[in-house]
């Protein structure tokens, strides 16, 4: 059977809006189905266990999350400064507002890892290959910092997106642009 890769991406992003909204527990074909508005029987079709499932949804999640090279691109025309890293860190929370149903489904993603060692592996094998990924553009960049300062700042980023997703109102009073030039500040020492 031939595969319609628009069709199967649409799949996908149905199961992550799924996740986000229903937790790994409604996450069922038929869900995805009724969610990507296909016939049922569509999404077993494109996926032929829960295993393979989700490890498709957490490869979908990090290309939607990534910034584009243009964006990219566009920064690194700038001077490679403590701002230009503040931008990075800000261009980060806009991606997370700008889909949340991502974070909300990488959050649940992470929840299923504690209950499944399939799942936790091939996780873990994509979050240290970001972090690692993350300190290899720092360093050719030639952005401040060293490798505890990305990883500090992945850490502190991941729980404030994780904090605003969850519980907006723990940091609605908060001014983000100063929390965020703190914790780059605090970062690059």
């Amino acid at each position: 059977m031939v595969r319609n890769e628009a069709r199967r991406t649409s799949l996908l992003d149905a199961a992550i809006d799924v996740l986000a909204e229903e937790g790994a527990r409604g996450l069922t074909y038929r869900a995805i189905d009724a969610k990507a508005q296909v016939p049922a029987g569509t999404a077993s079709n494109y996926f032929a266990n829960r295993d393979e499932l989700m490890s498709n949804v957490m490869t979908r999640v990090h290309d939607r999350l990534m910034p584009s090279d243009e964006s990219v691109a566009q920064s690194l025309a700038l001077p490679r400064d403590r701002s230009l890293t503040v931008k990075f860190m800000h261009d980060i929370i806009k991606r997370a507002d700008a889909d949340k149903a991502c974070y909300l489904a990488m959050m649940e993603l992470r929840l299923e890892a504690t209950r499944r060692p399939e799942i936790r592996q091939a996780l873990t094998r994509t979050i240290a290959g970001n972090i690692e990924a993350n300190v290899a553009f720092n360093e050719e960049s030639k952005l401040p910092g060293d490798r505890m300062t990305v990883v500090s700042l992945y850490f502190a980023m991941t729980g404030l997106i994780y904090e605003r997703l969850t519980l907006p109102d723990v940091v609605a009073t908060m001014d983000l642009d100063e929390l965020v030039e703190v914790m780059v500040d605090r970062a690059i020492g």
